[in-house]
């Protein structure tokens, strides 16, 4: 069954809003790490992961679950805040 335009397009914001939300996301963990010097590897032994699944997680070119994001957070000993508002 073909998705009408509407379908399509709503889909489409949808899928940029996350691609928005991970980068936002990686870069912000990126710059944490910058201003408490941690480096990729320090995160990685933190995390019990390589310095290469570090790298894959903040490189944003994949699905970042919750429980990655859990993970890094937690190995990093920092908190996510989340703030919800209205688009300009």
């Amino acid at each position: 069954m073909a998705l009408s335009r509407r379908t399509r397009a709503q889909q489409a914001a949808v899928d940029d809003e996350a691609v928005g939300l991970q980068q936002e996301i990686c870069d912000e963990i990126t710059w944490y790490m910058r201003e408490h010097k941690v480096s990729r590897a320090d995160l990685a032994g933190a995390m019990g992961v390589s310095p290469g699944r570090v790298s894959q997680i903040l490189s944003g070119g994949e699905n970042l679950t919750l429980r990655t994001l859990g993970s890094v957070v937690a190995a990093l000993g920092a908190r996510i805040e989340i703030t919800l508002s209205p688009l300009p």
